[in-house]
């Protein structure tokens, strides 16, 4: 265990909450910085980025840490785009509580709700601070009265704030002398408390010290979340928020005797060197220390790559050269030393379906071409650098100089790969409109095989039989045998179960399939003349044909939407909404607003977001999510492949000797 209690917590907002000035305050006021830095002015120390200090907007993850008396506190800035959602699905990972940002003039926006809704459903326990109190506009109780309709009714205001929307507002602490203040509070925790409410109903005293005890309790557990009031710029009430992340936040603790810990970021040096950031679960691990870290694929395989840590530092504050060189359980720790490090991947093993995503793929895709063709193995090593830092952007490369395909969540965060190619690899890029993502699922049973021929009648030296089926809804990429254990080599055996995953990147459209069953019912090779690579070149050909007989449908993204808009648009609103392909599932109305619930399909989600504000005088309040896809009207629409195409058994085989060649 660390010498010192840690406690590793996220700032999470909307865009333009005030989360990165946030971050600067506390480490100003915990003596962690020496001077306030400016978002306006790009100074901040978390938004390192060129670009990040030139939009004014957190993009990667970064982490600084400061002191609270005794316990060491780790503060990790995420993103607060939408585009940039994957980088706070790997924080959440990695936090023992966080802190929600909201801003007292705009009141609780769309992303703050998402946020909150994943923070809820995973029990992160979670403090709100309501920010920018003294900004003309800002409002008390009814953005406590909107965080309690719109993000969730289990809340304790933590004070008050007198002259609100004025550059002197005060923010007044409640008091447990309060009788007022600790009956509020009372009512609030006796929801999830039957002992305390027990009290309530028969009127028997309840001491403060019983309201602190349950207030940590239920926050711990990500119950309640206590609401704090204040300004960032000002540093108003941010002391009493320090005071509450201290007493109700619950520190790191040990998850087990296993060393066990999660690659969440990675930055690369100028020299190209990875400078990976691992938060430990339990365990420790030192300089010189040599480590196994296992990767978990999209596909459902699991990988392994190991090597030695030449540097480690602990963060935490002190100057650079007094970094402790050992991390325990808790610590999040700066190691390299390890070329092929990526972000997910794990210290200890991966456990068989465990889905370690809070958030859906990306539903975008957009082709990359370098400006200057001659800045096409420049661009593809680019790319493959900033999918180290983000794995999610699943860069496929086309062929014959098609470029590369990269997946996005949204269009700014297309404008700053091009930034961040253009600015950090020196490398100009254009890009293709977006399109969507599709999936393949199958819709019968298929198999295929074939057997060595000694008569030299096809290519391989290996026999590969496979049965391809309907897998369980989210149920991903599963490999099973029906053939004898150690009929195969384990080389081959290994080599037919990667293929599998790799070829079902392109499904009989071109697009990835999903939930079925892949099983292996015949193998067989000759010695010495067999090898691996017979079995990968092989079975692409025999899955396909598989898939062929089994046949597949595809599936098309869509998201959850919620609308609230005036009332007298409902008519407008509920056509246009229809026209774009969307389904209404639940209607709400009343006297001014009404609100729509469903779903509509990802390709049609920002020309429905776009033509809102015409039919709702501006006043629609538009929120969406990731859900589960639905089948694609009409023709299926076809993806260009990459792989030689194993439908064409002709074109594939030249495919392969092109490749050799």
């Amino acid at each position: 265990m660390p010498a010192q209690p840690v406690l590793n917590i996220g700032i999470l907002a909307h865009v333009d909450a005030g989360k990165t000035s946030l971050t600067e305050r506390l480490l100003f006021d915990a003596g962690a910085i020496d001077r306030l830095g400016s978002v306006d002015a790009g100074s901040t120390r978390t938004d390192s980025g060129e670009i990040e200090r030139r939009r004014g907007i957190t993009i990667r993850t970064a982490v600084a840490p400061f002191r609270v008396g005794g316990l060491r506190v780790n503060l990790v800035d995420t993103p607060g785009h939408s585009d940039f959602i994957a980088e706070v699905e790997r924080a959440l990972g990695v936090l023992d509580g966080a802190v929600l940002v909201l801003s007292a003039v705009e009141g609780v926006q769309a992303q703050t709700r998402v946020l909150m809704k994943t923070l809820r459903r995973l029990r992160l326990p979670t403090l709100v601070f309501v920010n920018k109190t003294d900004r003309p506009g800002a409002r008390g109780a009814e953005t406590l009265a909107a965080v309690r309709r719109r993000l969730t009714p289990h809340v304790v205001p933590m004070g008050t704030v007198h002259g609100i929307g004025a550059p002197g507002a005060r923010t007044v602490p409640g008091s447990y002398e309060d009788p007022a203040f600790r009956d509020a509070m009372a009512e609030a925790l006796a929801e999830h408390d039957d002992a305390l409410l027990a009290k309530l109903v028969e009127d028997r005293p309840v001491t403060p010290w019983e309201l602190r005890r349950t207030l940590a309790r239920q926050t711990a557990r990500g119950r309640v979340h206590p609401v704090y009031f204040g300004s960032a710029l000002s540093g108003e009430g941010v002391a009493d928020l320090v005071d509450g992340i201290v007493r109700y936040l619950p520190p790191a603790r040990c998850t087990g005797r296993e060393t066990t810990g999660t690659v969440f970021a990675v930055d690369r040096g100028p020299s190209g060197e990875k400078t990976a950031y691992l938060r430990l679960f339990s365990g420790a691990v030192s300089e010189r220390d040599r480590i196994t870290l296992h990767r978990q694929h999209a596909g459902g395989t699991h990988t392994e790559h190991s090597g030695r840590v030449t540097s480690l530092a602990a963060v935490e504050t002190g100057p650079p050269g007094a970094a402790r060189r050992r991390a325990a359980a808790g610590d999040i720790a700066r190691i390299r030393g390890l070329p092929e490090v990526r972000v997910g991947d794990r210290l200890g093993p991966v456990r068989d379906g465990a889905d370690h995503r809070h958030f859906a793929a990306p539903s975008l895709e957009t082709v990359v071409r370098p400006v200057r063709p001659e800045d096409a193995a420049r661009l593809h090593s680019a790319l493959a650098a900033l999918a180290d830092q983000d794995p999610l952007i699943g860069t496929r490369t086309l062929p014959a100089g098609g470029g590369t395909s990269v997946l996005l969540y949204g269009e700014v965060q297309k404008e700053t790969i091009a930034a961040t190619l253009a600015g950090e690899f020196g490398v100009e890029a254009v890009f293709e409109p977006s399109s969507t993502v599709h999936r393949e699922r199958l819709t019968g049973t298929g198999e295929a095989y074939e057997e060595i021929d000694r008569h030299g009648g096809h290519a391989f030296w290996a026999t590969v039989g496979l049965r391809t089926e309907p897998g369980a809804p989210g149920s991903g990429t599963v490999f099973r045998r029906d053939t004898e254990l150690g009929a195969l080599p384990l080389a081959f055996d290994r080599a037919v179960e990667e293929t599998v995953h790799h070829t079902l990147a392109q499904g009989l459209y071109g697009w990835p399939v999903t939930d079925c069953t892949v099983t292996l019912t015949r193998s067989g090779f000759v010695g010495p003349v067999s090898t691996a690579a017979d079995f990968r070149r092989l079975t692409p050909l025999v899955l396909m044909a598989a898939l062929a007989r089994a046949r597949t449908q595809v599936y098309e993204p869509c998201h959850a939407y919620e609308l609230e808009a005036p009332a007298d648009t409902l008519s407008a609103v509920a056509g246009a909404l229809a026209a774009l392909g969307a389904e209404i599932h639940d209607t709400e109305t009343g006297p001014e607003v009404c609100v729509l619930k469903g779903t509509v399909p990802a390709r049609h989600a920002a020309d429905a977001e776009r033509r809102l504000p015409a039919l709702t005088r501006g006043e629609a309040l538009w929120w969406i999510h990731p859900t589960d896809d639905r089948p694609h009207p009409g023709r299926p629409p076809e993806r260009p492949r990459t792989d030689g195409n194993p439908l064409n058994r002709a074109a594939y085989l030249r495919h392969l000797t092109a490749v050799r060649a």
